[in-house]
């Protein structure tokens, strides 16, 4: 298959990932995925939630957000409360930067990350995922530099990225033209050493068996192995 983008189907996008984009929040950057950009913000308190206190265990949790013209029409503002589909996106993005920290280790504190799309071009919850560990990472950093932390609590490093069936074909990082006439549309979160944090997949019309799977989740691995690399790189992390 000829993909309209000209990338090879084991291919992903190009990832530029800059750091430090907001000054004011203990961790920061902005994450480009081919059309996608998705600006990732780490915010920390001394507190933890009600039902986590007394507990000696820290906490992170995830906000996400579309700006109204990030889309080819103007998307209304969410002014009132996020969306469910929102809701969904940053439950995710949540449980999956939690999977990559030893939370006991950051005792009564908690940090938020905000993602924000800026524009969306498919794979938004994805960025928002290697994005937003970046950013959590950099805050960890700074609070152990600080001395608020004794080590840095990061486990191993997470990221996502999406696969799918186009024309019987499976591919790595779905544009949104892709997405939107995929036969199957997949959302992988894998850990620095392979394993699973959380996988989320649809068949659209037609089922695929298990040998396409296997082949969604090779692709999702090489793509994820060079994601963690671009992460470590922009951090400086060996």
């Amino acid at each position: 298959m000829i993909r309209k983008s000209g990338r090879k189907n084991n291919e992903k996008r190009p990832v530029e990932i800059i750091t430090g984009v907001n000054p004011f929040a203990e961790g920061s950057c902005l994450i480009k995925c081919g059309r996608t950009h998705v600006i990732c913000t780490a915010s920390v308190e001394d507190k933890v939630p009600s039902w986590l206190k007394g507990q000696e265990k820290g906490w992170v949790t995830a906000e996400y957000a579309m700006l109204p013209r990030a889309t080819q029409t103007r998307v209304p503002r969410e002014n009132k409360k996020p969306s469910g589909r929102s809701q969904e996106i940053q439950r995710l993005i949540g449980r999956a930067l939690r999977a990559g920290v030893n939370l006991e280790k950051m005792p009564e504190i908690s940090v938020t990350v905000d993602c924000d799309v800026l524009q969306a071009d498919g794979g938004t919850r994805t960025a928002s995922i290697t994005g937003g560990f970046v950013s959590l990472y950099l805050a960890l950093q700074k609070m152990t530099a600080e001395g608020r932390l004794s080590e840095n609590p990061v486990r191993e490093f997470v990221a996502a990225v999406s696969c799918g069936i186009c024309g019987e074909t499976c591919v790595l990082d779905l544009d949104y033209d892709e997405d939107s006439s995929a036969q199957a549309d997949m959302n992988f979160v894998l850990s620095e050493s392979g394993k699973i944090v959380e996988i989320q997949g649809t068949a659209e019309g037609c089922p695929f068996d298990e040998s396409q799977f296997a082949e969604l989740m090779m692709l999702a691995r090489r793509g994820i192995g060079e994601l963690i690399a671009a992460q470590k790189e922009v951090l400086g992390v060996k």
